[in-house]
Formats: C-alpha cells, sequence, structure tokens
C-alpha cells in the first residue's frame, strides 16, 4: 500500500491511497471477528512464504516471474534473477507481494549500460501487489476443487500465479485439484462467483469476467462433478462501480439475498445446465426473464426474499453502495459481516432478520471491495 503512488492509480486498480495503520488495524479486527465466530485464518504470506523454503519451487517462481517482466535487455533480467535468488524466503514473498523498485536493483559504475541511464519513468521492475487483500478474486473453491482464477487486469495476475504455487505445493492444499489455472486466456474472477448450495453456483457476466470463462468454468464442472447442476449467469452493467457481481447482490440466508436496487430491474439471467449441444461444450442455455423466481426455482424454495440496500432511498443505496453495503460475507445462514458505516443498509438487514456483525473499514473500503472481498473460503461446513 505503501507503494501507490497518485499518478499510477489507476494502473493499480486504485482512486485513493489508504492510511496504512489504519488499515491494518481494521483487517486486524475483521480476522478477530472471524475467528471469534469459529473460522481458520490462513494469511497468504504465511503460505507463500513455507513454499519458497523448498530451494526448486522458489527457483521456479522466481523463473516465472522474470519471464514475466516488461524488460528487454537480458543483463538486466539477469541481475534482477541473482537479486532475488539471494534473497531468504522471507524477504522474497515481501518482495513478490510488495514490488521490486528500480532503485533497489543496484550496479557498479563499470557495470552501468546505457538502459541504466536512459530509463523510463515508471518506477518498478515487479510491481506492488496492493489488491492482494480482496483474496475472494484470485481464488474460489467449488465443491472440492479449487479455480485459480484468470485475472482480467494486469495488476492481478501474479496474484493468481503466486495461488497456483501455494495450490500446488503447500501441505496444507495437498493432493488440491483445480478446475482453472491462472494462464487460461479468458477471464473469471472470483468476486463474480457465488456457491448458493451444494447443486448451484452463480456467476457475474461483468466487466472483470467474460461469457467464455463462464463457459468454459460450466462445461468442466458439468462434466466433473455430478453435484453442481446449476449455473445461474447474471449479467450485470458492465461499469467500474459494479466490478463483480458481489458488488450488486450477495446471498445472506438460505433465502434471502441483498441488492443495489439500481440494477434490479437491468441485469439479465441465464440458466446453465448440462447437456447441451457439443459446440456449447456440452452446455443447456436457458434466458430467464426473473432473477427472485429463478432463484426460488434453482434453490428448490417457495420463493426468495431480495432485500434492497440503503432502506429504499435511491441517494442512499447509491452511497451505500460505493461503500460495499451489498459485499455482505456470510459466516453463516442469516449472519453475515459488514462494514460499519453502511447504517441503513444495516438496518435494513436487521429489519428482516439477519444478524449483523459490524466493521470498521473506513481505510479498507478505498479499495473498492468489502467483507466478502476480504476472505477465499476454503472449507465451508454444511449448514444442514
Amino acid at each position: 500500500m505503501e507503494r501507490l503512488i497518485p499518478k499510477y492509480l489507476d494502473e493499480m486498480l486504485f482512486e485513493d491511497i489508504p492510511y496504512l495503520a489504519q488499515m491494518q488495524e481494521e483487517h486486524d479486527k475483521f480476522a478477530e471477528v472471524l475467528r471469534a465466530n469459529g473460522a481458520e485464518v490462513l494469511y497468504f504470506e504465511k503460505l507463500l512464504e513455507d513454499i519458497l523454503e523448498v530451494r526448486n519451487v522458489k527457483e521456479t517462481v522466481i523463473e516465472e516471474i522474470i519471464t514475466g517482466l516488461r524488460v528487454n535487455s537480458a543483463q538486466l533480467k539477469k541481475d534482477i534473477r541473482a537479486l532475488l535468488a539471494e534473497m531468504l524466503p522471507r524477504q522474497l514473498t515481501s518482495t513478490l507481494l510488495s514490488g521490486l523498485s528500480k532503485k533497489e536493483v543496484t550496479h557498479s559504475e563499470a557495470e552501468k549500460r546505457l538502459s541504466f541511464f536512459i530509463k523510463d519513468e515508471y518506477p518498478f521492475y515487479i510491481d506492488p501487489l496492493p489488491n492482494l487483500y480482496f483474496s475472494r478474486d484470485y481464488g474460489t473453491v467449488i465443491g472440492t476443487r479449487l479455480s485459480v482464477n484468470t485475472m482480467k487486469a494486469r495488476a492481478r495476475k501474479r496474484e493468481s500465479m503466486l495461488l497456483q504455487y501455494v495450490a500446488e505445493h503447500h501441505p496444507r492444499f495437498g493432493g488440491c485439484k483445480l478446475w482453472r489455472r491462472h494462464d487460461e486466456a479468458d477471464s473469471i474472477e472470483g468476486g463474480d462467483i457465488l456457491v448458493l448450495s451444494d447443486s448451484v453456483i452463480a456467476v457475474g457476466c461483468s466487466a472483470r469476467t467474460s461469457p467464455e470463462g463462464i463457459e468454459t468454468l460450466a462445461a468442466r464442472i458439468f462434466a466433473e462433478d455430478e453435484s453442481v447442476r446449476e449455473v445461474l449467469v447474471i449479467q450485470i452493467p458492465f461499469t467500474r462501480a459494479y466490478m463483480h457481481l458481489d458488488t450488486v447482490f450477495t446471498m445472506v440466508d438460505v433465502d434471502k439475498f441483498t441488492i443495489f436496487p439500481g440494477i434490479a430491474d437491468t441485469v439479465h439471467v441465464f440458466r446453465l445446465s448440462p447437456g447441451g449441444p457439443k459446440r456449447r461444450g456440452g452446455i443447456r442455455i436457458h434466458q430467464e426473464t426473473n432473477l427472485s423466481r429463478t432463484l426460488a426455482r434453482s434453490l428448490r424454495l417457495p420463493a426468495v426474499k431480495l432485500i434492497a440496500t440503503g432502506g429504499g432511498d435511491t441517494w442512499s443505496a447509491e452511497r451505500e453502495q460505493w461503500n460495499d453495503s451489498t459485499n455482505t460475507l456470510a459466516i453463516a445462514p442469516g449472519k453475515v459481516i459488514t462494514y460499519r458505516r453502511n447504517i441503513l443498509s444495516n438496518a435494513i438487514l436487521r429489519e428482516n432478520g439477519i444478524e449483523v456483525l459490524e466493521i470498521a473499514g473506513s481505510e479498507l473500503v478505498r479499495g473498492r471491495g468489502g467483507p466478502r472481498c476480504m476472505s477465499m473460503p476454503l472449507r465451508r461446513g454444511s449448514i444442514a
């Protein structure tokens, strides 16, 4: 976060520079709430550091990093490779997450080449990963497998690559099978994937998730997992304000959802199921006309309730949606974590029988994500 520079905020997918100390305190409190409610919390940097203790894994990770550098000079790549190889696992982990600036790669006067003196203005050889705390996006567990998601923006692609190494080499992920790998062609991000039940998932088609990515994932799930029988595709407006489905729509109970009212009448819903023509990957596609009726039928419920954020006031709904009022994290049926600042949305959730656990988020929200965005569920308990 301390490496965010105003003129590169767009490239780093940020709109402001958070106050780091306050942000860390807020994130620690979020983790405490999860632990207090029975969750085990794993930190990405610790998992990564663990696998970098293994020499051949460290070497392979470094080689992939070097291959992806936007550097033309073979000698400079060699210098960076040598610098990374000398680092201990903790230091290398820090560098892979916080980036490598150009001033950190030193040369003696005799070794300096013309490219050292003629540089472009951009300050990093390895970009920092300020979006890493939105762990929902780069990985999604569906059933017993992990989808290592293909991120749309270059600024986030290394997050998925590093997760794949963790999944393939960390003992906690022993035997983990993958639905997708990080380097596939079509983008799909975890903020667009909602596991609604053992047999139904919803996927948002958004500015970050492509229809091709959704079809590929659905085809694999239908072919290899007999439990998941439906994928509901919810197309939302392709704008930065609604970057993922979970910024405008999340599940808060077995039969209740919170929704930003600004998109309620504009979403398009498609139901995917197995058994269609081979040219579609064996997928049947049926366009639906009503979101709530489709959810109820797919979940085998008499009805579902859509709870509008903002207490029914249009301006309040827009203000609180910008502060991720809809990005709730359900830790049990009818029990969610939200940002304290979304007063009206939290009140209406409580009016609808939802237990709301509030956390501060004045700095966390500057990255444009809420409690759901900041979590990657790896193992879910049964609600039966």
